[in-house]
C-alpha cells in the first residue's frame, strides 16, 4: 500500500480509501457479511481510511463499520472519516442542518454507532445556507476541544465558504466529486454543486495544505464497465437516482468509456486500474474514496497501485477524456 500525508494531517493516509455508502444497503450489491469481510481484508492489505456518513443506509453503514472495527480490534489501526449536517424524517427526505444544536446531537450519535470515543475526520456533508458559518464553527471548535474529533473537513462546499471556515476554525480536509468524466461537474444526483473540482478545489487544496478525498472515483461503477445502455440495476439501487446514468447522458459517457476500454487493452491493464492510476498521479489527491462490493473488487482496485502510468500514457488518457473536462 502507498501512503500520503499533508501539511494539515501528518498521519499516513492510504492512497486508497473505502467509501462505506454501499454498506448501508442502498446499493444492490451490499450486505453486512460482505461489508465485514471487505473491512477486515482492506485493513490487512494496508488500507486505513474509511469514509462513512449517518445518512448512508439511514445509520446502518456507521453501525456496520463500528461493529466490525470493534469485533476485529481494528479501531486504533484506521482513520475513520464521518460526516454531519444531513437530517431526515420517517419519509427519508433529507434537509441540511449545520446548527450548533444539531452538530452536538450528531457527534454523540455517530460516536455511539461507531462504538468509539473519537472520530478522526469529521466533515460537514453539505452546505446549510440557513445557519451562519460562525455558529457552525463555534460548534466545531467546542467539539474538537472536547477530543471527540481530530480533524475538520468540508464536503461539497463553495470555495469562498471554505476560506471563511478555514479562517474561523481551520479546514484540514476537502472532499468533492471527482473522476475522469466529472472533473468540473455542476450537479450530483440532481443536487447543484457550488464548486468546480479541477478549476477551484484542487488549487485551494494545494494552497492550504489540505487533504483531498475525491468521491465517486469510478463514477458509481460506470468506469468499471458496470453499465450498459440498458443499465440493469435493481429498483432499490440508489444509483437509479443519478440522471447521468440513464438516457442520452449515459450514452455519452458510455462512448467515452469504450474509448478508455480500447486504450486499456492496448496497454494491457484493466480500465479500473487505469482510472485509479490516473487519479493517483494527481499531486493534490490524498486518498481515493471508492466503494467496493466484494473482496475480489477490492483486490482489483489495489492492483492499480502495483504499476504506474508513464507520461505518454497519461497524455493519451487526457486526450480521450478532454471532452468531459467541462461537462456539467
Amino acid at each position: 500500500m502507498l501512503y500520503k500525508n499533508t501539511k494539515r494531517i501528518k498521519e499516513d493516509i492510504s492512497v486508497l480509501g473505502i467509501g462505506c455508502w454501499n454498506f448501508g444497503g442502498d446499493w444492490e450489491t451490499s450486505d453486512e457479511r460482505s461489508a465485514d469481510r471487505i473491512i477486515r481484508t482492506a485493513v490487512d492489505l494496508g488500507i486505513n481510511l474509511f469514509d462513512v456518513a449517518p445518512v448512508y443506509g439511514w445509520f446502518q453503514a456507521e453501525k456496520i463499520l463500528g461493529q466490525t472495527l470493534k469485533d476485529a480490534n481494528l479501531r486504533d489501526k484506521v482513520i475513520v472519516a464521518s460526516k454531519c449536517g444531513l437530517t431526515w424524517g420517517d419519509d427519508h427526505v433529507t434537509a441540511n442542518d449545520l446548527s450548533k444544536e444539531n452538530l452536538f446531537k450528531e457527534i454523540d450519535g455517530s460516536l455511539l454507532r461507531l462504538q468509539t470515543d473519537y472520530i478522526d475526520i469529521w466533515q460537514l456533508h453539505w452546505p446549510d445556507h440557513n445557519t451562519p458559518i460562525e455558529e457552525t464553527c463555534e460548534a466545531l471548535s467546542e467539539i474538537k476541544k472536547s477530543g471527540k474529533i481530530k480533524y475538520i473537513g468540508l464536503s461539497n462546499f463553495a470555495q469562498k465558504d471554505m476560506v471563511k471556515f478555514d479562517q474561523l476554525v481551520g479546514v484540514d480536509v476537502q472532499q468533492s466529486l471527482y473522476n475522469m468524466f466529472e472533473r468540473n461537474a455542476t450537479s450530483y444526483h440532481n443536487i447543484p454543486l457550488e464548486y468546480k473540482t479541477e478549476q477551484e478545489v484542487l488549487p485551494n487544496v494545494k494552497k492550504y495544505g489540505q487533504a483531498f478525498l475525491p468521491y465517486s472515483p469510478l463514477f458509481q461503477g460506470l468506469l468499471t464497465g458496470r453499465f450498459s445502455k440498458n443499465k440493469n440495476l435493481s429498483k432499490s439501487d440508489i444509483r437509479n437516482e443519478n440522471p447521468k446514468l440513464s438516457g442520452d447522458k449515459l450514452e455519452i459517457y458510455l462512448d467515452g468509456y469504450e474509448k478508455l476500454e480500447e486504450f486499456s487493452k492496448e496497454i494491457g491493464h484493466p480500465t479500473n486500474e487505469i482510472v485509479i492510476n490516473w487519479l493517483r498521479q494527481i499531486p493534490e489527491v490524498t486518498s481515493i474514496i471508492g466503494g467496493v462490493s466484494s473482496v475480489k473488487q477490492l483486490k482489483k482496485n489495489i492492483d492499480a497501485l502495483r504499476w504506474d502510468l508513464n507520461e505518454n500514457e497519461i497524455e493519451r488518457i487526457n486526450e480521450i477524456i478532454e471532452p468531459f473536462r467541462l461537462m456539467p
